[in-house]
């Protein structure tokens, strides 16, 4: 393991992982774009636990590279699903907040595979 795929994954996983805590605490500024693009309020909880779980399964990736690799790839599907969404409710001014989501997790998934 490399120095630059540890401080790439311990950022990206503390950046999923603040993003999933903000959603299980309901946080306003994460609360209020949810209600905008009609995500079921029923679904918050593990859309909140399925942040969460990314960000703890890439840190432990650094351990156990499958379990790291398996957490970007869901991750990955995560984030495509709510860029998805998100143009689903023509909201394309926001478009780049899952995005912002999605790179890290990339970076992460580029960064260990040529490590």
């Amino acid at each position: 393991m490399s120095a630059t795929l540890a401080v790439v994954t311990v950022l990206t996983a503390a950046w999923v992982g603040f993003s999933g805590f903000s959603l299980l605490r309901r946080a306003d500024f994460v609360v209020q774009p949810l209600i905008a693009y009609g995500v079921p309020q029923t679904w918050w909880t593990w859309l909140g636990a399925a942040k969460a779980a990314g960000a703890v399964g890439l840190l432990a990736g650094l351990a156990v590279p499958a379990i790291g690799v398996a957490a970007g790839v869901g991750l990955v599907a995560y984030f495509l699903g709510a860029v998805v969404t998100v143009l689903r409710a023509r909201s394309y001014k926001t478009v780049a907040f899952p995005v912002l989501y999605l790179v890290p997790v990339v970076a992460t998934l580029v960064v260990g595979a040529t490590v």
